[in-house]
């Protein structure tokens, strides 16, 4: 096996399966790449066993064949040629030399028969998006997604298919991230998946701002997501997701309205004295007026007003401000709108005017 390839081509699709390998793995094998000639294209493909990426580049020179090589150590070669560098890779045995100018390396191989690929079952349904309106409904959202939870079923994003719409949902228990896009086909049975926070995680950091169509497809234990540069599968997670429709607040008695970014900007200074550990601060709502207040073990406080359109009863209530704010720099409108019904129960942000993403975000005592 050999191949020819100048250095920038190489790289990013080598940055792109980087993501997937894990720095400590169980077989020694999942800290390689696999590499694929074949007519033309090289194809190169990482797995942790849970996520898969594959992606695929063209060679000015190749023989067909396959191998796999240590990514990082591969990464790491390339990332330290100089610009424009041709890459000259060869394979003999078990070895794998690596040539550009006067440079040579001599890198330990695997056989390409020892590396796993993740099963996929049957498949159940295949529909498409623009690839920038699947990223943005997930930044939207992934933030509210479990980390390390018992309840295993949180640490991923719901991916839900009824009628028209697709629902992506996020929560760790104590907020919630809803968003709503149109699906193109009308689906007759609905579908429900989680997806693990990892792969969520790699998605947001693979998927581009175009336009071009991305591909997903569902089957009965995995989600694969195309594009042109790339396809990339996960398992799914096995579980109940909770019922988050009994979350989402139809209304509240008290609507808070205000501009976005003063809000934000009152919040993100407020957070810095705020306690280190509960990240608690206090907002006290009054007719024209917002206070936001914050203090810690130090004795140390923060206070600041915002001028808001407020209809409801004067109230205090508190939040973990990193919640507020994750929120808030979700909405996409120039106001946001938050909906209390009383100082212990849940609020509900969206932009204003908007209804297809909202989150729910749960009290704090102070």
């Amino acid at each position: 096996m050999k191949f020819i390839i100048t250095r920038e081509p190489l790289l990013k699709p080598l940055q792109m399966v980087n993501g997937v390998v894990e720095k400590r793995q169980t077989l020694h094998i999942l800290s390689h790449v696999l590499l694929t000639v074949h007519d033309g294209r090289l194809a190169l493909t990482a797995t942790d066993l849970e996520v898969q990426m594959h992606t695929q580049i063209e060679v000015d020179q190749g023989e067909e064949g396959e191998i796999t090589l240590p990514v990082r150590k591969f990464l790491d070669i390339c990332r330290a040629l100089p610009e424009q560098a041709e890459i000259r890779v060869t394979v003999q045995e078990e070895r794998a030399t690596i040539c550009s100018g006067k440079s040579r390396f001599t890198l330990t191989t695997l056989p390409a028969g020892e590396f796993p690929s993740i099963e996929t079952k049957e498949t159940i349904l295949e529909f498409s998006l623009p690839q920038s309106t699947l990223k943005r409904a997930l930044e939207r959202t992934y933030f509210a997604m479990a980390q390390q939870d018992v309840r295993y079923y949180l640490n991923g994003m719901l991916l839900e298919l009824a009628g028209d719409q697709i629902r992506l949902v996020a929560t760790d228990g104590h907020r919630l991230a809803y968003c709503e896009l149109q699906n193109p086909i009308k689906i007759l049975e609905n579908q429900y998946v989680i997806i693990p926070r990892k792969a969520v995680l790699e998605l947001v950091r693979l998927l581009g701002d175009e336009d071009n169509e991305t591909i997903i497809t569902l089957g009965s234990n995995f989600v694969r997501v195309s594009t042109p540069e790339m396809c990339f599968t996960t398992k799914l997670i096995d579980g109940r997701f909770p019922e988050y429709q009994n979350v989402l607040p139809l209304s509240g008695e008290n609507t808070l309205t205000c501009d976005r970014d003063l809000l934000r900007q009152a919040l993100h200074r407020v957070s810095i004295l705020s306690n280190e550990k509960y990240r608690g601060v206090r907002m006290a709502l009054s007719d024209r007026i917002l206070k936001v207040s914050a203090h810690n073990p130090e004795h140390e406080e923060a206070e600041e007003e915002v001028s808001v359109n407020y209809e409801g009863n004067p109230m205090e209530i508190g939040f973990n401000v990193n919640y507020l704010l994750d929120a808030v720099m979700a909405c996409e409108t120039g106001k946001v709108q938050i909906q209390f019904s009383d100082p212990n129960s849940c609020c509900l942000i969206r932009g204003m005017g908007e209804e297809r993403c909202k989150y729910v975000v749960m009290p704090m005592r102070l």
